[in-house]
């Protein structure tokens, strides 16, 4: 994919950060690139479910994130997107100290837009995979996003 303007950086750091629900679950940018986007938050008890793991709405929701931001990187101007369906498969307990979701889109359509997220889960230094996501993101035009 070509390179990713630093207005388009900008504009998707501003979306994610302007959700009150990413701060509270401790979430961080880590990269943004055309058609790919990494985030991550660190473990806390408000993330953990009663065994001790990432809780898996919290991987649900780095993956709906991620996956959207990455699809944001394919937007053009008076663009914008709302997840229209994802799926999570998890394939291991996240046990550790951060999870880590990168985000790769697959195909971006000009209705439709899909992305595949994988998250990783961080102890003593090893990244292990844990969950796969899909996702298809409605392209829409801004303009109805107007309340």
């Amino acid at each position: 994919m070509a390179e990713l303007p630093e207005l388009a950086r900008t504009l998707i750091a501003r979306a994610l950060h302007a959700q009150g629900l990413f701060a509270h679950m401790g979430c961080e940018i880590v990269e943004v690139e055309a058609g790919r986007v990494t985030l991550a938050m660190d473990f806390r008890t408000e993330v953990a479910q009663q065994h001790g793991f990432f809780h898996g709405g919290s991987i649900g929701f780095l993956i709906d994130n991620a996956t959207a931001a990455a699809a944001g990187t394919t937007l053009r101007e008076g663009q914008s997107l709302l997840t229209a369906e994802y799926k999570v498969n998890f394939v291991a307990p996240a046990l550790g100290e951060r999870l880590i979701c990168r985000a790769d889109v697959v195909k971006a359509g000009s209705t439709i837009t899909v992305v595949e997220g994988r998250c990783f889960v961080v102890k003593d230094g090893m990244e292990k995979l844990c969950a796969i996501g899909l996702a298809s993101m409605a392209v829409i035009a801004t303009r109805t996003l107007a309340g």
